[in-house]
């Protein structure tokens, strides 16, 4: 079997790869290092040299989807400005977007089991991709008056939440859960109402 990794200097690339096929095929928690290795054409053994385990594999599937998602955020919200609303709006929608085009990375994120805490280098990324949300949330709760106005934390954890909530039931094609509606519509409406709810988009009369 060719060792491809090292003829082209990019093994921890490859591993990271197969990675993100097993677990988008198999789960997160159904594939061995040993399989990861075979993928990309390697020795088990090999897969020490740079990673502890199979957790420190998908952490760093996670990290790399992370940087994905952060910089899909920051586009989304650039594009929606200079109207703070549209920025918020784009931020739910890229969400949608990113588990659809990444659901390898996407599960390893989210769905793993892994702590964004695992590492440093985790750790400050998904804190970079969160702050992308909660920026846009800031800029469009300052139109909500100050004795109304929810933590801009708050605002965008519950946008998070139902995007997760749309991806996760509807998006994902998960057993038993079709939506007779597209999930960019019912991510769409969903965010609307919210935004009626605070006041923030005219009612539909």
């Amino acid at each position: 079997m060719p060792k491809r990794g090292y003829h082209h200097g990019n093994l921890r690339q490859a591993l990271v790869d197969a990675a993100l096929q097993l677990i988008e095929s198999k789960g997160p928690t159904g594939f061995t290092l040993s399989e990861a290795a075979k993928q990309a054409g390697v020795t088990p053994a090999a897969v020490y040299r740079h990673f502890e385990g199979r957790e420190d594999l998908i952490a760093e599937a996670a990290r790399q989807g992370y940087e994905i998602f952060a910089d899909l955020m920051q586009y989304a919200y650039d594009k929606g400005q200079p109207s703070a609303l549209a920025s918020f709006e784009a931020t739910g929608r890229a969400y949608l977007a990113f588990a659809r085009k990444y659901p390898g990375h996407y599960i390893a994120m989210f769905e793993s089991g892994i702590s964004v805490n695992r590492t440093p280098e985790l750790a400050a990324v998904a804190t970079r991709a969160r702050g992308v949300m909660e920026q846009a949330a800031h800029d469009l709760s300052q139109h909500i008056p100050p004795e109304k106005r929810p933590p801009a934390s708050m605002f965008s954890a519950h946008i998070w939440a139902m995007s997760h909530g749309v991806v996760e039931l509807f998006a994902r094609n998960s057993p038993g859960s079709q939506s007779p509606f597209p999930p960019e519509d019912l991510l769409e409406s969903g965010i609307g109402v919210y935004l009626r709810g605070l006041g923030l988009i005219t009612p539909d009369t």
